[in-house]
């Protein structure tokens, strides 16, 4: 589905961009007062979007503003809504599991996160760790964030976490591989004073 949806939202970008350029360069073109096609409606710097008369038009019908200012509005939502899309980053809400029978069982993926963030904060050294599940529901991925306390190698960190979160969650859902980019912060602490 997120690729399916990555696809649509390629395609009206790329629309949009290219509804943008012919129309800004064709205004453009006008307005320097070049040569543009007899169809065009702006054939020189002097002409207007609207004339008097078309803006009129619909002035006095009950029902012309109310409708006008609808259909505005639910572009504008339309747009904060795509705009809003753009950040977020989809998480994987299932994983496929083979049970080894020949059949497939569901795994949500908020238990998988949860089950690789206790154990990656059951680390030595490691404050806090958060882990987000992103990728296919038969090839998923981890991005984790750990939390890192001062005295903790960062080495032993991911070896830890490659030994052991990762190779219990792999064999738990019998994935052969489990990719994953790991994010390591040290937490903020205070100098110590020595005497």
């Amino acid at each position: 589905m997120t690729v399916v949806l990555r696809r649509v939202n390629r395609v009206l970008l790329g629309l949009a961009g290219l509804i943008l350029v012919v129309v800004g360069g064709a205004v453009l073109a006008a307005a320097l007062d070049l040569s543009v096609p007899s169809w065009w409606p702006w054939s020189g710097p002097d002409d207007v979007l609207l004339t008097t008369a078309q803006r009129q038009r619909w002035r006095d019908e009950g029902w012309w503003w109310p409708v006008v200012i609808a259909v505005l509005g639910l572009i504008v939502l339309l747009a904060l809504w795509w705009l809003l899309a753009q950040f977020r980053r989809a998480r994987l809400s299932e994983v496929l599991v083979d049970t080894g029978d020949g059949e497939e069982a569901v795994l949500r993926g908020r238990a998988l996160e949860s089950v690789l963030e206790a154990d990656a904060a059951a680390q030595d050294g490691v404050a806090r760790a958060k882990v987000a599940l992103t990728g296919r529901r038969a090839a998923p991925r981890t991005r984790i964030r750990l939390l890192l306390e001062p005295h903790a190698s960062p080495g032993e960190a991911l070896t830890a976490l490659s030994n052991r979160a990762l190779a219990h969650a792999r064999k738990a859902t019998g994935l052969p591989a489990l990719p994953t980019e790991a994010r390591l912060r040290a937490v903020k602490h205070r100098a110590r004073r020595v005497a």
